[in-house]
């Protein structure tokens, strides 16, 4: 097994984290987290990294009223994050071949 250095590893993982003091919305409610997009008319919390946790430092009326207040920080914090290369692919596996001939053998009656 391939094992990645602890540097590099570290390195990737304090990309992806969020800067002290960015900021991001949360839908208040019983439901479970869900994709920005659902109740755009419930309330939302907005809450701020503080280094170590998530805490709470206000409520937004809305889904519009949450960007205004968090965009900037969800747009820098995806700009952070490297995406992968896709421009190369995996090289075409070769199609399968049988290794001998198959030759089916005479069948009586026909």
């Amino acid at each position: 097994m391939d094992d990645e250095p602890l540097e590099e590893w570290a390195q990737r993982r304090e990309l992806r984290r969020p800067r002290r003091g960015e900021r991001q919305a949360t839908p208040l409610g019983d439901r479970p987290k869900q994709g920005a997009h659902a109740d755009p008319d419930t309330p939302r919390g907005i809450q701020e990294w503080d280094g170590c946790q998530w805490t709470p430092v206000g409520v937004a009326d809305d889904r519009r009223a949450a960007a205004a207040e968090t965009g900037r920080d969800a747009n820098t914090r995806a700009e952070r994050v490297p995406l992968p290369t896709f421009s190369k692919l995996p090289p075409m596996p070769e199609p399968w071949r049988p290794t001998q001939r198959f030759y089916r053998p005479d069948t009586p009656g026909q």
